[in-house]
């Protein structure tokens, strides 16, 4: 197997990144629904003020193999931080190689370096292969919490309401 290295990524990762997004909603069949682009990714994830970060994950040669988008959230109940995956994507060429496990136990050292309380991600319902990893690792489904989400045309008459 290859060796892997798992970085911080920097400004200079973002057109990696960005790739990774549109392979990501590809897989996903939701391609048509990204509308990040380069600089969008460079100004929300390394601008003033960003609240969200990246890793990449890279063979010895430096070739991009995955990457990893998180940001931080708040339980009031135990008044602390949490660490939430937006998005853990592998290659193809590199799914099977323990690429997914290594970016989340990076990030589940990271979460307990900064004492985080919790380590939480959402998974599609037919991915079965990713809920095979997670399952593998411990991680548990929360079935008693639904997600809502406003967005879009919704989200605009809510908030001119």
């Amino acid at each position: 197997m290859t060796g892997y290295r798992i970085r911080p990524a920097t400004v200079d990762d973002a057109a990696v990144i960005l790739r990774f997004i549109r392979e990501l909603a590809e897989y996903e069949n939701a391609l048509s629904e990204v509308a990040a682009t380069e600089e969008s990714v460079v100004a929300s994830l390394f601008g003033e003020g960003s609240v969200s970060y990246a890793a990449i994950c890279e063979t010895e040669d430096g070739e991009p193999a995955g990457s990893a988008v998180w940001f931080k959230t708040y339980s009031t109940w135990l008044s602390k931080n949490g660490l939430y995956l937006e998005d853990l994507y592998v290659t193809p060429a590199h799914r099977g190689g323990g690429v997914g496990k290594m970016l989340l136990r990076y990030l589940a050292r990271l979460a307990i370096e900064q004492d985080c309380s919790r380590f939480e991600w959402s998974v599609l319902d037919w991915n079965e292969p990713a809920i095979r990893v997670y399952d593998a690792i411990g991680a548990e489904p929360q079935t008693e919490w639904l997600r809502y989400r406003l967005t879009g045309d919704s989200l605009k008459q809510f908030a001119e309401g």
